[in-house]
């Protein structure tokens, strides 16, 4: 199976799991697309050296990252995938493309903006499956900002191997795709690394003086939160998630993953040098290198190193710093799309860190997110009772909520697994209190970057210490110009509040985008107007159960 997955792209329901591209857009039936792009894309494994260290990563028609989309607002996209690797399949929405099999994706690119698509299935993301999308606005219509030139780079963070217990920190930032691990480090294999291989060269962003420049940056890490800086350079935010941002500087941007952002530079007056672009690890106590880049000025060599040491960056366990951006987020005041005043149903979920049978596992309200073999989407287009549990829905609040203390190793860490999903009535208004608490480790509370699949959320607040529902809704919420996003940040010891309306009719995934909290259940499922969609393609149907083998 290729496991992509189409998360947003709001008038394209069907092939949804198998590519994940990062847009967030409302249902607009009425979108003409002006004309059709056609791409055609072989996924394998091949040996790169990102990091000057020699290993297997997947690649797209031989390119690691993946091909950048560009397209223009309004255009079809119809992309053709060739399977000609082995992987397993997965259970949102549809099946897996068989080795060897062709598989087509069309959506329309309805919303201006920075996206990205990657693999969605066990490690495949963080073996390289991954690219940008960058959607234009028609020649005709402008941008609430001006640029000279725009660049765009994706930030991952590299592994050499994935052990099968945990996974520790990541060897390597990468760049684009490029990054340097000490060859000299103990126990290298001779010839696994060379420090002159070109394809860990820098990578380099070529600009001239006294211009400004649009950056649009994604972060596709599996594990690490990132804070990107650009050497002596301000930076303006002016788009999140592909929604416009009330302008506002800063020296360094915090990124999660799963997010994207444009921010505008200003270049200096002259090109005597070049200066360092740099992504540090934070939220974790991390011995992984900074990843870095070049800020090229013509005529200056692309690949001079700047004559100064990197920046330093914040400190890694700045906690309040990171929440401080997080707040400063606004809608743009052009484009404010108010949230509904109030909701029709509130969910809690509890993040904690649990052991199920003998093994670590995530949580949310003591559940553990296991995926049944046979997609939801046609278990219940289909009415296939029993490929997973229709008969309960997971708890909408911790059992032991108003007691539970959030900055203590829980007393019980036992847990329980389920593939039960919340039933949303359609068109209803969803709030999601995300609150975070105390691994099993003492005085360690992990950061998670929580993605919603189908839809775009209100970011409705955020805070330290423990939610408390009487209190901070009329306290601490924004009703009046939240940001939208599809991705957005769980600090430690705090809680995130977002509201959604349950408006495209499908199974949606909605879950923490580190890949390896997700693979160990930390995600809910919701779903709303099954009912509502046409017939499925056959082309998503073949694992599990179907009509053919099912028996009630």
């Amino acid at each position: 199976m290729v496991e992509f997955n189409l998360a947003n792209f709001r008038n394209f329901i069907f092939l949804i799991s198998t590519l994940l591209v990062y847009v967030a857009i409302s249902f607009s039936p009425q979108v003409v697309a002006i004309r059709t792009q056609q791409l055609k894309w072989d996924v394998r494994y091949d040996h790169r050296s990102p990091d000057c260290y020699k290993k297997v990563a997947i690649t797209i028609n031989g390119e690691f990252p993946g091909p950048t989309i560009t397209a223009f607002e309004g255009e079809t996209v119809s992309v053709e995938i060739t399977n000609i690797w082995v992987d397993g399949t997965e259970s949102i929405t549809q099946c897996a493309i068989q080795p060897g099999d062709k598989f087509v994706y069309e959506f329309v690119l309805d919303r201006a903006g920075t996206y990205m698509y990657h693999a969605h299935y066990g490690m495949q993301m963080g073996t390289g499956l991954y690219g940008m999308i960058l959607v234009k606005l028609p020649l005709e219509v402008s941008e609430p900002f001006l640029y000279n030139f725009e660049h765009h780079i994706l930030l991952t963070d590299w592994y050499h191997k994935i052990p099968m217990v945990w996974v520790g920190e990541p060897e390597s930032i990468l760049i684009h795709g490029r990054g340097k691990f000490n060859c000299s480090t103990p126990g290298i294999v001779h010839g696994l690394c060379n420090a002159t291989n070109p394809q860990c060269s820098p990578h380099s962003i070529t600009v001239k003086p006294n211009q400004i420049i649009r950056l649009r940056i994604g972060s596709l890490t599996t594990l690490s939160t990132l804070s990107f800086e650009i050497e002596d350079h301000v930076m303006i935010v002016v788009e999140a998630d592909g929604s416009y941002v009330q302008p506002f500087e800063t020296k360094h941007l915090y990124i999660y993953s799963g997010e994207t952002y444009s921010v505008l530079i200003k270049t200096k007056p002259s090109s005597l040098r070049n200066y360092w672009i740099s992504a540090k690890v934070v939220s974790r106590e991390s011995q992984t290198p900074k990843g870095l880049a070049i800020l090229n000025y013509s005529p200056n060599p692309p690949l001079q190193n700047p004559p100064t040491n990197p920046p330093y960056g914040p400190l890694w366990n700045d906690t309040k710093d990171r929440i401080i951006q997080s707040r400063q987020y606004r809608a743009h005041i052009d484009y404010i799309v108010p949230p509904p005043k109030t909701s029709d149903k509130v969910i809690i979920l509890l993040n904690t860190q649990n052991k199920v049978n003998g093994g670590v596992r995530w949580s949310l309200n003591n559940v553990s997110l296991n995926l049944p073999h046979t997609p939801y989407l046609i278990a219940l287009k289909e009415n296939l009772t029993n490929a997973f549990d229709d008969k309960t829905s997971p708890p909408e609040i911790h059992p032991d909520y108003e007691n539970y203390d959030i900055y203590s190793v829980a007393k019980n860490k036992e847990a329980t697994t389920s593939n039960a999903i919340y039933r949303l009535k359609f068109n209803s208004v969803v709030d999601v209190i995300l609150q975070n608490t105390n691994t099993m480790t003492k005085n360690v509370s992990e950061t998670h970057p929580w993605h919603l699949h189908g839809h775009d959320f209100w970011v409705l607040g955020y805070g330290e210490g423990k939610f408390d529902l009487s209190r901070d809704p009329a306290e601490n919420y924004n009703l009046k110009n939240p940001i939208m996003k599809n991705t957005v940040a769980l600090h430690p010891y705090g809680w995130t509040a977002l509201r959604f309306r349950a408006d495209n009719p499908g199974v949606w995934v909605f879950h923490c985008h580190i890949e390896y909290h997700y693979a160990l259940g930390m995600a809910v499922v919701f779903e709303s107007g099954v009912d509502q969609l046409p017939e499925l393609p056959n082309s998503i149907k073949g694992c599990g159960l179907t009509k053919g083998n099912y028996k009630p």
